[in-house]
């Protein structure tokens, strides 16, 4: 070794050392962030069963709204309504449910992975032409997408433009009793609008004016329903509170089996 060389060379080892551990660091946040946005319950900790391979994925839709990826978007009720629903799948029915939801981005390939979507707050959604043609390929080829939490005249339009570049000829039809949605778990004959978490402040189960819930959806050319519309409820919402000891069990309930069902129907039909 030349004289005076010595420093350098402790140096050098010295920033290697320091750029593996970063390495290792930034892997490490890489792999919290598969599961990890900003929601309204970020320090949620992650289930030790987050990494199980199961047959059914929590596919929440990630979309670009009004001021981009932001919260109070695809981000409500997120993480805890997803979780908290996984754990009445796993109680409620045979499904082999993982126990942490999937965040899936509308243009992207691995959407194909997950037949079943939710879609929350779509009265605020903003879809491009492009992801349209890709959720409309993703639903003919046997998808699902729920959608719910979104209330009055003003918000339905913004849903329904969205809605278009999905599906332009397609018909939004309201959904009878008789429909097999509502009877293949539990009969939802006796359904009845699922408020949010401003109910226990308001004391009404209607925002904005949408007084009336709205159960309706979008059939196929085989009359399979291939998307389930939540129009005037807040089901994300009963499922998030349904822990709570003040938000009434007969909304978190109903929110349940909706979910179930909505679940159910496109396994099995």
């Amino acid at each position: 070794m030349f004289a005076g060389s010595e420093p350098r060379y402790r140096k050098a080892v010295i920033y290697r050392i320091a750029a593996g551990l970063a390495s290792v660091l930034l892997l490490t946040a890489l792999w919290g962030q598969r599961f990890r946005f900003p929601g309204e319950d970020d320090d949620l900790p992650l289930p030790p069963d987050a990494n199980e391979k199961t047959e059914f994925y929590f596919a929440r839709l990630r979309y670009s709204g009004f001021g981009g990826w932001r919260r109070g978007g695809w981000t409500t009720d997120y993480p805890k309504a997803d979780r908290q629903f996984l754990q009445g799948v796993r109680r409620l029915s045979r499904i082999h449910a993982r126990s942490v939801e999937q965040v899936v981005d509308p243009d992207s390939p691995e959407l194909f992975n997950y037949p079943w979507i939710y879609a929350v707050e779509v009265g605020r959604w903003g879809i491009t032409d492009a992801q349209g043609v890709k959720l409309r390929e993703y639903i003919n080829r046997g998808g699902f997408l729920m959608t719910d939490d979104f209330h009055g005249t003003a918000e339905w339009e913004v849903f329904i433009a969205g809605l278009r570049k999905i599906f332009p000829d397609r018909t939004v039809a309201d959904l009878e009793n008789v429909e097999p949605v509502f009877h293949v778990l539990y009969d939802l004959d006796d359904r009845f609008q699922v408020p949010g978490i401003q109910y226990l402040r308001s004391g009404s189960t209607f925002e904005r004016d949408g007084y009336e819930p709205k159960w309706r959806g979008i059939f196929d050319d085989q009359h399979r329903l291939v998307v389930a519309i939540c129009h005037n409820m807040d089901v994300g919402d009963a499922w998030e509170w349904a822990d709570l000891p003040a938000y009434p069990e007969k909304y978190a309930s109903l929110a349940y089996r909706i979910g179930l069902n909505y679940i159910i129907y496109p396994m099995t039909h």
